[in-house]
């Protein structure tokens, strides 16, 4: 027996959702939000809204023309017949139109969603692209991605099944219970005696099941954050380079357990409740035919109208149940679209100015003019929900760079050394606006970075970082990131310039070798001549390397630094060195010491001088070039290490 079309759905999926909705505070403005997101598909949604209505009365007009049928069948007369097989033929036809409408639905109703999700994950994912570097170390990307696909696939719900079925139920259930109270107001008001029993218990029922799925739920997270963290090739290497296979299995396989009980639970608990809702529509239905047959054999009713009371009673218990919940539904949709707009809400810290001014091509030409500049705290790039935190850390860091001023001029290289957390990787990482500074200026090509176009900027500066990034694609794509107009032969070029030409053809599919996840296919220096490429087909006229030989083996560096040769010709650099060769190689050295310059000047002017750069000479980039660990006498004097020469090696 049909039981309200999928009234009965909608009931359970409004019951697991119950916990979601329960204490969260909607913005202000958020219905207004929804609408400007609706306004574009507003005709869709008024023809999607019609076939709704027309179905709903389709749906109550059957009953009524069977109890037609069957008061024709039993009056009798000559025309008995044919007036049957009209009837059954405008019963056939009504059938007919409510399946076109349901497909009518089907397509407006996807078009609608689909539309909405589009939308929404477009304008996500460009607003979250465009936040700070700061709110990607912060952020948990597992939430944000479920921002992006479970709370953009329930915000288009509000469009579509939420939006249907409160118009669709509250139709059905208007009509149906004008055209029941009509036919006899005893029988359906017996009839609606029966409805308590099932809507108490269904909402304990509902209770225990949210209880559950939300366990499911927060134990699914948590085999995908295992799984996330185990399948990735650092994390696999981990577990075999300790050796915790099983205990990693066993870990897993208890969680998997419990989630498979949750299962168990939850199919036994939506049984439950379909069997109970069947149960107690069926005995609703026979009190019908017991009461309104009682009153045919009396001759109060038809027989036809007992027929078309028990057929409108299943129509009548699915929009009552499922209207029951409707709150739960439209909050539902409303937290899923709040979810949304809390990220669109966040505004990112570097944007382009109005009228933003174009950096001269080539220009090559770099200043700071006493920078200072602090870490935003985390209320001021992040969210609490995103970082499973209660509350966001509002504690303002102490500064990183304290009055940097230094310039340096086309074709120049500068090289920054200091301690580690000296601010070294934080002044190049102002000069691509990564961070913006937070007071001063970092100027390139005599222009204001915070007042140049985004693209200008990125089009004159190039970065090769300690770890270069390739994405899980080929190596053409990798390359033709920087420019995604090159030919095939430009990108062989830039190959050729990286030292690394050779290896790409040797591969049975050349430029088009998939990289693996995060280029774990080639070895770390193999990957840094490949972002070297990458960097020789951007072109840039400002190079910024930030250690970008810290983690290779000596004849990897060998071969990098053969390709940075080529990469630097004629290119202004700043560079961050852990290697005596690069820094000795530098027009200028800057010493950076607790956010300050305290030093500057040429490598034998510095050693010179006896000061900072003189003891980590001796520590650190002695030691990190010399081929033997570096031995104290009793009077030191520091290994000379002679310069490379980069013509020789090319």
């Amino acid at each position: 027996m049909s039981y309200g079309g999928m009234g009965g759905w909608e009931t359970l999926r409004a019951m697991r959702a119950r916990d979601k909705v329960a204490g969260h505070r909607l913005a202000r403005g958020t219905a207004k939000r929804i609408l400007a997101f609706a306004r574009p598909y507003r005709a869709e949604i008024a023809v999607f809204l019609v076939t709704v209505v027309i179905s709903a009365g389709i749906g109550v007009a059957t009953p009524v023309l069977a109890g037609d049928v069957v008061n024709t069948i039993t009056r009798g007369g000559d025309d008995a017949g044919a007036v049957v097989v009209r009837l059954a033929l405008l019963i056939a036809g009504l059938a007919v139109v409510d399946a076109l409408l349901s497909l009518a639905q089907r397509w407006y109703s996807a078009r609608i969603g689909e539309g909405i999700i589009l939308d929404l994950r477009t304008r996500v994912y460009d607003h979250v692209q465009r936040m700070p570097l700061q709110f990607f170390t912060r952020t948990q990307t597992g939430a944000l991605v479920s921002r992006l696909n479970n709370d953009v696939t329930g915000a288009q719900r509000a469009f579509t099944s939420t939006l249907s079925g409160v118009v669709s139920n509250v139709i059905q259930l208007v009509l149906t219970a004008a055209v029941m109270f009509t036919l006899s107001w005893q029988i359906t008001a017996l009839s609606l005696v029966m409805l308590p029993l099932f809507i108490i218990p269904a909402r304990r029922v509902g209770k225990r099941l949210a209880e559950i799925t939300k366990e499911g739920y927060d134990l699914d997270a948590k085999m995908n954050a295992t799984m996330t963290e185990r399948f990735g090739v650092a994390g696999a290497l981990l577990v075999k380079l300790f050796g915790r296979p099983e205990t990693e299995a066993e870990r897993f396989g208890e969680r998997a357990e419990r989630v498979r009980d949750i299962g168990i639970q939850s199919a036994m608990y939506s049984r439950t409740f379909f069997v109970a809702m069947l149960l107690v529509a069926s005995l609703a239905q026979a009190l019908t035919y017991g009461l309104g047959g009682w009153l045919a054999v009396n001759g109060t009713v038809s027989a036809g109208t007992v027929v078309t009371l028990a057929l409108l009673l299943t129509r009548l218990y699915g929009p009552l149940t499922a209207l029951s919940n409707v709150r739960v539904d439209v909050m539902s949709a409303l937290v899923s679209f709040d979810r949304v707009f809390e990220i669109l809400d966040l505004k990112p810290s570097i944007a382009e100015r109005p009228g933003a001014v174009t950096i001269p091509a080539g220009s090559g030409r770099l200043e700071f003019r006493d920078v200072r500049f602090r870490y935003p705290s985390a209320a001021e790039v992040s969210l609490a929900s995103l970082e499973d935190v209660v509350t966001l850390d509002r504690t303002v860091s102490e500064p990183v760079l304290r009055g940097v001023s230094f310039a340096v001029e086309p074709g120049q290289m500068v090289a920054l050394v200091g301690p580690s957390g000296a601010g070294k990787s934080t002044t190049s990482m102002l000069v691509s606006r990564v961070y913006d500074v937070t007071d001063g200026q970092v100027l390139v090509g005599g222009v204001d970075v915070r007042d140049a176009s985004l693209q200008s900027l990125r089009d004159e500066i190039g970065v090769v970082t300690q770890d270069s990034h390739l994405f899980h694609e080929t190596i053409a794509e990798n390359l033709r990131y920087a420019r995604p107009e090159a030919t095939d032969e430009e990108l062989w070029s830039a190959l050729r310039g990286a030292q690394v030409e050779d290896l790409v053809r040797a591969l049975p599919d050349g430029l088009e070798t998939v990289v693996g996840e995060r280029g774990y296919r080639f070895s770390g220096g193999e990957k840094q001549r490949i972002a070297i490429a990458r960097l020789l087909l951007k072109a840039p006229s400002i190079v910024i390397l930030d250690e970008a030989t810290a983690h290779l083996d000596s004849e990897s560096e060998a071969a990098v630094q053969r390709a940075l040769s080529v990469a630097l010709a004629g290119r202004t650099a700043l560079v961050i060195a852990h290697r005596l060769s690069t820094v000795r190689e530098a027009d200028q050295i800057l010493v950076l010491d607790e956010g300050r310059i305290v030093e500057r000047g040429r490598h034998e002017e510095l050693v010179a001088v006896g000061g900072l750069y003189a003891e980590l000479y001796r520590t650190q980039f002695a030691v990190a070039d010399s081929p033997a660990p570096y031995a104290e006498t009793d009077h030191p004097e520091p290994v000379t290490v002679p310069p490379r020469d980069y013509a020789a090696d090319s």
